[in-house]
């Protein structure tokens, strides 16, 4: 899968209905961290372990990233493991 973009990362707190704050206290970066990466609506411009750190915690939050496709990448919440 291609990385997750900066669009991606705001539709997916959105969901979950989380600041930028919660995000870097869960993903343990740097909230300028967060806005950098969600500046582009295209692939972050922030290190692979920053992003793989954001990515990791928004599905451990519950999200999924849906890859790019004829309709284009976007998240969704994920089904229960249980389900």
């Amino acid at each position: 899968m291609k990385p997750i973009t900066g669009a991606q990362i705001r539709a997916a707190r959105g969901l979950i209905r989380w600041t930028a704050q919660d995000l870097a206290l869960a993903a343990k970066v740097g909230i300028s961290t967060v806005r950098r990466a969600e500046a582009e609506d295209t692939a972050s411009k922030i290190t692979a372990a920053n992003l793989n750190a954001i990515q990791s915690a928004l599905e451990n939050a519950g999200i999924e990233f849906i890859p790019e496709n004829e309709g284009g990448a976007g998240v969704r919440f994920a089904k229960p493991s249980n389900a």
